[in-house]
């Protein structure tokens, strides 16, 4: 693991992304005392798609009209 000062950390910050991007690790010191440590993130998980299927069920009357009171109440207006 790298250990480097704050200003050579600041000066090539771009570099330095680039480099932990890859898997290393670099320990940023300011007067020769540890601050921060700058590590990769972890990949972003996989989208897997169908894990629910069968878990969740949709209501026949999904797709039906509204009830009237329930409009009214969107559409700002009392029901009838």
């Amino acid at each position: 693991m790298e250990t480097i000062n704050i200003h050579e950390a600041k000066t090539h910050l771009s570099r330095l992304v680039e480099e932990v991007a890859e898997g290393a690790e670099i320990v940023i010191a300011k007067n020769g005392v540890p601050r921060a440590k700058l590590v990769p993130i972890g990949k972003p998980r996989a989208l897997k798609f169908g894990v629910l299927k069968g878990k969740i069920r949709v209501p026949d009357d999904f797709n039906a009209p509204l009830p009237d009171h329930v409009l009214a109440l969107f559409e700002g207006r009392r029901a009838k």
